[in-house]
Formats: C-alpha cells, sequence, structure tokens
C-alpha cells in the first residue's frame, strides 16, 4: 500500500510550480530586491481575522504589512496586535494610496465578492500584486475585467484557493493526470453546511451572496480536478431554497448539477448552506479515489487501492503555504500557481448552471 508522504507531496507541489512556462503577462520580481514581500489585507471579516492574518505569522516569504478596512473602530487592535504602523493602516476611500507605499508589494483582497473587481483593479492600477479570495467575483465578465487590469499593469493576479497548495489535492490530481488507475468513469462532489446566519452577505444577492459562489466553488472545483478536464456543458441542475425568508428573491441556498465532460464523463455535484455535507468521489476503472472530508481547513482524508491519503496539520497551515507558495512565485518570476483564469473557469460554471435551472435545460458552458 502506498501511503503519500508530506514531504514528497510538497516537493511536487513545489517543483511543479516551477515548471510552469511565463504567462504573458506575468511580472517581473519585486520592484526591489525582497526576500519577503508585504502583504497587505483587504477587508478585516471572520476569514482575514481569523485565518489569514494568523498564517501571516507562520509564512517565510511574505508578511503582514498593512490592512484596508471600512471599520476605523477595528483598527487600534489590529495595529497592537500586529505592530502595524499609521502609514500602512488606510480606508476604503483613500485606498489609492497605496501606490505610493513600497511597504506594500501585495493586497489580498477579502471582501464580499461584490468588491472584488473593483478592489483587484484599483490594486493593479496602485502598482499592486493582486490575491483575490473566492468567488473571484460576481459574473465572468467581472473576472475578465480584473484579469486584464492586472495584465495591463505587468502585476500577479493568484485567486485564494488554498485546496490546490493542499497536500491532499495534490495527490488525488496527481492520480488522476496520470491515469494511475486508469480513466475516470464518474465523480460525485457535494460541499455545504448548515448556514444560520440571516444578515451576513451570503445571504444578500447584491454582494454576491448564495450558495453557489462560496461552497458551491469547492463542489465545481472537486468536479473539474477529479475528472481531470473542463466541463462541456451542465446537463441539468437545480436550484432550491428550504429557507425562502432568508434566501429570497430567487437566491440560492441548495444546488444540485450533472456536469458533462469530453468523452462521456459525468460529474454530479450537491453543495448546500441547509446540511453538512463534504465529499469527493472519484469512479475509475481500476477503483474509486474518496476523500471525505475533502476542502475542510484541517482533518482532510482520503484512500485509494493505491494506499491512503493523509497528511495531518494544523490550522491555518493551508492558507500559510498558499501565501508562502504565491509569495515565492512572484520573487522568483514565476506564474501564479493559482492564476484569475482558474477563478474565470469557476464564474462561467456557475453561470451556466444558474441558466441550465433557469431554462430547465442542458447549457454549454
Amino acid at each position: 500500500m502506498l501511503i503519500y508522504s508530506r514531504r514528497s507531496a510538497l516537493r511536487t507541489i513545489i517543483g511543479g510550480a516551477g515548471a510552469l512556462l511565463l504567462s504573458p503577462y506575468i511580472t517581473r520580481a519585486a520592484r526591489r530586491n525582497k526576500e519577503k514581500l508585504g502583504v497587505a489585507l483587504v477587508g478585516l471579516g471572520y476569514y482575514a481575522t481569523d485565518l489569514l492574518a494568523p498564517a501571516l505569522q507562520q509564512t517565510k516569504h511574505c508578511y503582514l504589512a498593512g490592512v484596508v478596512t471600512g471599520t476605523p473602530s477595528k483598527v487600534p487592535a489590529w495595529q497592537q496586535r500586529y505592530r502595524i504602523p499609521d502609514r500602512n493602516v488606510y480606508s476604503y476611500q483613500e485606498f489609492d494610496r497605496i501606490a505610493t507605499n513600497e511597504d506594500i508589494d501585495v493586497v489580498y483582497v477579502v471582501l464580499p465578492p461584490s468588491m472584488h473587481r473593483k478592489f483587484s483593479v484599483r490594486a493593479a492600477a496602485a502598482g499592486k500584486h493582486v490575491w483575490c479570495e473566492k468567488p473571484m467575483g460576481v459574473s465572468s465578465a467581472a473576472c475578465r475585467e480584473m484579469i486584464s487590469a492586472c495584465r495591463k499593469h505587468g502585476k500577479s493576479l493568484s485567486i485564494g484557493y488554498r485546496l490546490h497548495h493542499d497536500p491532499h489535492w495534490k495527490a488525488f490530481r496527481e492520480i488522476v493526470g496520470e491515469k494511475r488507475l486508469g480513466a475516470v468513469r464518474s465523480v460525485q462532489c457535494a460541499a455545504g453546511y448548515r448556514e444560520n446566519r440571516t444578515n451576513h452577505w451570503k445571504q444578500n444577492k447584491a454582494l454576491g451572496g448564495g450558495v453557489l459562489g462560496d461552497m458551491g466553488v469547492y463542489a465545481i472545483q472537486g468536479a473539474r480536478h477529479g475528472v481531470g478536464m473542463e466541463p462541456l456543458s451542465v446537463l441539468e441542475a437545480n436550484i432550491s431554497q428550504q429557507r425562502p425568508d432568508i434566501y429570497c428573491n430567487g437566491l440560492d441556498e441548495v444546488v444540485e448539477a450533472t456536469l458533462q465532460f469530453p468523452g462521456g464523463v459525468q460529474a454530479r455535484i450537491k453543495t448546500s448552506f441547509a446540511e453538512n455535507t463534504n465529499f469527493l468521489d472519484i469512479r475509475c476503472e481500476k477503483g474509486d479515489i474518496k476523500l471525505a472530508p475533502y476542502s475542510g481547513y484541517a482533518g482532510l482524508k482520503g484512500e485509494s487501492p493505491l494506499g491512503q491519503i493523509y497528511f495531518p496539520y494544523d490550522v491555518p497551515w493551508q492558507q500559510a503555504q498558499q501565501m508562502d507558495n504565491e509569495a515565492l512565485a512572484i520573487l522568483q518570476g514565476r506564474p501564479a500557481i493559482v492564476p484569475g483564469e482558474e477563478g474565470l473557469k469557476d464564474l462561467m460554471v456557475i453561470e451556466a448552471i444558474r441558466s441550465s435551472a433557469a431554462s430547465r435545460s442542458a447549457v454549454k458552458v
């Protein structure tokens, strides 16, 4: 039985990234000869506060240099805890002044999805590299605008898909990509949890709310990378609300869809704000790959005929690994490991799912 080692998986992650060809718009290394890049977090909600900021205390190639917030009352605690100087603190309105701040090399956009395009475009125009949380935007058009802006200004754009840097994901993608268990026959993937908040951006359509852009991205990613190809169409989709008083005006709470891939391979996905579910099953010719849970912050586990897939680590290891890998790519003048195009692909699938659910018919991606 083959048990993947953490050391070999991490070595492959770094080595594989180095083999990528330079994309035409990738920037050179930082303007100055730096060993570590300064990162400014834009938006100081839960994810930035509880995961990204602590992760930046563990990183080797980047560090927390500044913050951008619309809530001034949050600033003193952040400055005291992380020793952030006044010059590196910005409001949303004065954000563009960041262009003259040489302490900050990367802007990490951790805002509601409806604000991703605006601040990513502004950051690129200010001469900063951009890391953006998922979903990349509220539409494929917004994603393309972000890609275009970073290309225009010669800045790197990476989407915060922490799982691409996780050894569990690296392991199953290698099995699929190298056909160690033969061709993939079908995939099932689900990602969801019981969301009990009622006044979060996730329940606000104007801010980019709904389950598809949040947990749905994990289900779509599981299907795409579980099959190892890009979907051709959405054969069928259903969007429903178990709590229409909360998820009103058509906002998606539960989504199920069937994706069609080349060669007739299908993936059945489900995402939900109404129940806890998290698994990825990949049926191959010579056996199945199963991960459950497959997209959490820790405790991921998998198995296949080749052996167990298990790499224990503590939170926030994924976030630290993600930021370190992307920072090193910038420093070495390499393309982003998870570029904007990856986020765009997911938005294209999301739009096809919504169109299929509305029309009750198959829709091309």
